[in-house]
């Protein structure tokens, strides 16, 4: 029995426990041992996350393949699992320590400090993993790995080594975007460009061998900067080498102003003529372009900053080489203060001498750790790095032969930009919670990478006894007793960057390297569902070490999806305020409603704007079919064994198989080409307006008449109608559909384990062992091949299409009408068919009191042409006619419409205006844009409208 009133939160854990109970979502089932595998590899979320939005649309999209792949019978082996996080984990386990008070990391030292973060992961670190569940993600929980597990540990080890001793893992001294805060090099996806209003300060550097003079430009050269205190570290000035007027002192020298260092200028077309003085400074060692103009003209790396910021130039030799006397005072009057004091201190002592030529306000981007919130510094270190250009070029060529194809497309323009611009992928954190780097430095700091520290004691020792640094007999002694070789070599103390781990995902969480039955099963994955902001940070080196270790792509499609904004379009952030919680939307309206309402905005390409009322939309469309489901109920609607609609004597029934095929193959391909708004809507068309609307409709008076053959095949087809919209809708809404799958009928087994309505396509392996048969001489081996008529064409009824079809489309015709001209829904008008066939006047014949109580007519009559003063419709050809004279006032009703002609002409003018102006395209964020196209989009709508009222009235007249 049906519950009357809808109510998600009854239902949804009680499903979730069914679900896992019989171990539903589980791969390799014994039944599908056979069945042609499918796979898909859950983006790891962070194992101190909370799931968001972007969360839930991502999870959402694919849930939705893996339960229609499911239904369709294959192998589906949806992978779970978190990212152990480095930075964030830290940092939450840090901020525990202080806020209960107990000793901090560095006093508890590294062992004890990682023992508390995995005892911190057993308590809280599964909570986003219970969040995907309340979502209904059906992955196969079962198999849930981490990125620090055991199994998962040995594959980074290993990938390390190799790529280690085949030169694609090298140390090197390079900039890395540095927190200042948490003392590490972070990668550019946890740098956050923050808009910052402040200065741009001119500087004048004087030439060399000229007596400087502030008010003689011919004495110096003017360059401009964000970050004075930087300058200390300036190694040259560069111009453009088409510059005329720095030709002639291409190649001479400035003075550093403040330090005295004599630097070059060098002609480089880094330096834009068109920008300020078109002379620019360079400090190789605190700017990435700076670098690189650097490395091309062999100019010094001067550090002045240290690992917190602070400058550090007493006792730095890169400083202090050749520096003058005269400036070691101010070196020490600057030494160990923070950037910023710093900054102000050298302004003032620039102005104070000259060097200031002015001050100008400058809002610029400025870099900001996601994590920390502070300002990032280029910063020059030692940091291991992967040759990512070597590994980049076979993922280049995977993607060009199409062996893996993104979806949508233009998305292989931007992965192409990026890895044939690869930079060397920094891999080194200076945390302690991470795979620790697996090298070992012996007393004269040689390296030894292995993949335990055994191995790497056995290199070292082979390695000195070699050189003759130990004796052959001092190797053996250490070798035999682990405290003779107590200190003998020592651990790099840094941990590799988290994407390092998860760039392995699609291998290393089915057993690789220990075992690989289930790699050789499930890899490589069918498709990766992510957002576009991590193309670079993982997909990409997804590709790299798929290819480098597995030889194969690791995913045959990538499908990316886009952000998931509020109601206006703006991007949700916590500092607006307009973020929305996808855990208190599934408490306030079920994760059904929030599944749907992402997954019909989700089109491919476009952002989704997301507000309650849309959510709020979906719950509606839930609770429409679940009262179409209890009024199926109430009127006696059951499932009859053996039911066929393709043999219903009754067009009505045979309609709804008819429409239930279409919407069955257009869900099927939309959901197979990643269209996911199109496989929703069509469930959404059919479910709201064919089936509740429409059949249901026009079936009440046979289901409320006396019992007869055609009750009970209306009964029937009912009944059959609403399992394979519980079927088709599975995917999308799969608590509601698995609730009602349960109580409507007595059944065997559940809904997520049924059948997808086309029939089975034919297994893959049976179709070649048939043909090979047949080819070596078997002539009745392709008697016997399994074939399937195509669910579509077994229940396509063109007949009954065209009787119900017809209804359909005249009373939505009339009642199109009747809203356009503003007639009260107590007035009736009358219908006149003009010149139609006799298949549609016997059609008429059959449903005129359908047509007079559905279109709110007074009566159907038949006439050779149309009666003058009316409206003229066009029905599959065919003229229907509205006699509106004495109906409307027409010249009330023009007025009205050319009122609303000329409101939709100014909204269409208004919108035009602003897109049509380059600043406004220039400034305004893309969601505004895309906002303001549908806004016009929507005004051409309604004057389209409009005007074909207008263009009815002319006939009326």
């Amino acid at each position: 029995m049906i519950e009357k009133t809808y109510l998600p939160a009854d239902i949804e854990g009680r499903i979730a426990r069914a679900w896992e109970e019989v171990g539903a979502f589980k791969a390799g089932r014994p039944e599908r041992r056979d069945a042609e595998p499918f796979t898909i590899v859950i983006p790891p979320p962070n194992v101190t996350g909370s799931l968001h939005m972007g969360h839930a649309l991502n999870n959402t999209l694919q849930d939705v393949l893996c339960r229609f792949e499911r239904m369709r019978g294959r192998d589906v082996l949806w992978q779970p699992g978190t990212d152990h996080a480095g930075i964030a984990t830290q940092m939450v386990v840090e901020r525990q320590l202080m806020e209960r008070k107990l000793p901090g990391r560095r006093d508890m030292g590294r062992a004890k400090f990682v023992e508390r973060v995995w005892e911190w992961k057993a308590e809280s670190g599964g909570t986003i993993v219970n969040q995907l569940k309340r979502l209904g993600a059906s992955c196969d929980w079962s198999r849930e790995r981490f990125t620090m597990d055991e199994g998962l540990s040995k594959a980074v080890l290993k990938v390390f080594v190799e790529l280690y001793n085949a030169g694609l893992i090298y140390k090197d001294k390079r900039l890395v975007n540095w927190d200042p805060k948490l003392l590490t090099a972070i990668s550019d996806l946890e740098v956050q460009q923050v808009e910052v209003k402040s200065s741009l300060w001119h500087l004048r550097y004087p030439l060399e061998g000229v007596e400087f003079n502030p008010e003689n430009p011919a004495t110096f050269i003017v360059v401009a900067t964000t970050r004075p205190e930087t300058m200390l570290g300036d190694t040259a000035v560069a111009v453009n080498p088409d510059d005329e007027r720095y030709k002639h002192v291409v190649g001479k020298h400035v003075i550093l102003p403040l330090v005295g260092r004599k630097i070059p200028i060098v002609a480089d077309a880094y330096s834009d003529p068109e920008k300020g003085s078109g002379a620019v400074k360079i400090t190789p060692a605190h700017d990435f372009n700076d670098f690189e103009v650097g490395k091309r003209h062999s100019l010094a790396q001067i550090s002045v900053l240290d690992q917190e910021a602070r400058l550090s130039l007493s006792g730095n030799e890169d400083y202090l080489r050749n520096l003058p006397e005269g400036s070691l005072m101010f070196a020490e009057e600057l030494d160990g203060m923070d950037r910023f004091a710093a900054r102000k201190l050298i302004v003032s002592r620039l102005e104070e001498f000259g060097f200031l030529d002015k001050i100008e306000p400058n809002t610029h981007m400025v870099p900001h750790g996601d994590r920390s919130g502070v300002v990032i510094e280029p910063y020059l270190t030692d940091q291991w790095y992967v040759d990512a250009k070597t590994l980049a070029e076979p993922a280049i060529a995977a993607v060009r032969n199409g062996e893996t194809s993104f979806v949508p497309k233009n998305w292989e323009k931007t992965y192409f930009e990026w890895m044939e611009n690869i930079q060397p992928w920094c891999i080194s954190r200076q945390l302690w919670w991470g795979h620790q780097i697996p090298a070992w430095y012996g007393p004269d700091g040689k390296v030894f990478v292995a993949e335990s520290e055994e191995e790497a004691v056995g290199h070292a020792l082979g390695y000195y006894v070699e050189k003759e640094i130990i004796t052959p007999e001092q190797g053996d002694e250490m070798a035999r007793d682990p405290a003779k070789r107590e200190g003998f070599i020592t651990r790099d103390e840094d941990v590799l960057d988290t994407w390092f781990s998860s760039a392995l995902w699609p291998f290393s969480t089915l057993g690789w390297p220990a075992d690989d039955i289930d790699v050789n099963r499930y890899y490589p994955t069918n498709v990766l569902v992510t957002g576009f902001d991590i193309i670079f940070f993982w997909v990409a080196r997804m590709m790299m070490m798929g290819l480098h270790f597995k030889k194969e792509v690791p995913f045959r499609d990538v499908y990316i999806h886009r952000l998931v904004r509020d109601e206006k379009g703006a991007k949700m952030s916590k500092s607006k305020g307009n973020v929305i919680d996808p855990l208190g939307v599934i408490d306030q309206y079920g994760a059904d409603a929030l599944r749907f309402a992402l997954a019909r905005a989700a089109a491919q390409g476009h952002d989704i704007k997301l507000s309650p009322q849309l959510v709020e939309t979906n719950r509606n469309f839930a609770t429409k079919l679940w009262n179409a489901a209890r009024f199926a109920e109430m009127n006696g609607c059951a499932r009859i064994d053996g039911f066929d609609p393709a043999q219903a004597k009754d067009p009505l029934n045979r309609w709804i198989a008819h429409e239930a095929a279409l919407t069955t193959r257009e869900v099927t391909e939309a959901i197979e080409t990643y269209r996911f708004n199109d496989a929703a809507a069509a469930i959404y068309r059919f479910v709201w307006n064919v089936y509740c609307d429409w059949y249901l409709e026009l079936a009440k008076p046979v289901m409320m008449g006396a019992d007869s053959p055609a009750k009970n095949e209306t009964q029937a087809s009912v009944a059959w109608a609403r399992d394979e919209i519980l079927k088709l809708l599975h995917p999308f809404m799969p608590f509601l559909t698995e609730e009602l799958w349960a109580v409507t009928e007595k059944r065997e087994g559940l809904l997520t384990l049924a059948e997808w309505p086309l029939r089975k396509q034919v297994n893959a392996a049976a179709m070649a062992e048939t043909i090979n048969a047949a080819m070596a001489g078997d002539p009745l081996a392709m008697t016997v091949m399994p074939t399937h008529a195509p669910f579509e064409e077994q229940f396509s009824d063109p007949a009954a299409e065209a009787e119900i079809g017809w209804l359909v489309d005249l009373v939505t015709a009339v009642r199109s009408v009747r809203s356009e001209m503003n007639i009260p829904p107590a007035t009736l008008v009358p219908l006149v068919l003009a010149g139609t066939s006799g298949d549609s006047q016997a059609r008429a014949g059959r449903w005129i009191d359908v047509v007079k109580r559905l279109a709110r007519v007074s009566d159907v009559s038949f006439a050779n042409v149309a009666p003058g003063g009316s409206v003229q419709l066009l029905v599959r050809g065919e003229v229907a006619a509205i006699p509106l004279k004495g109906v409307i006032d027409l010249a009330a009703e023009k007025t009205r419409l050319d009122k609303e002609l000329a409101r939709a002409d100014g909204d269409i003018k208004r919108v035009d205006a602003k897109l049509g102006n380059a600043d406004f395209m220039a400034r305004a964020p893309e969601d505004v844009v895309d906002e303001q196209r549908e806004k016009r989009d929507e005004a051409i709508g309604r004057r389209d409208k409009i005007l074909e009222a207008l263009e009815r009235l002319k006939g009326v007249g």
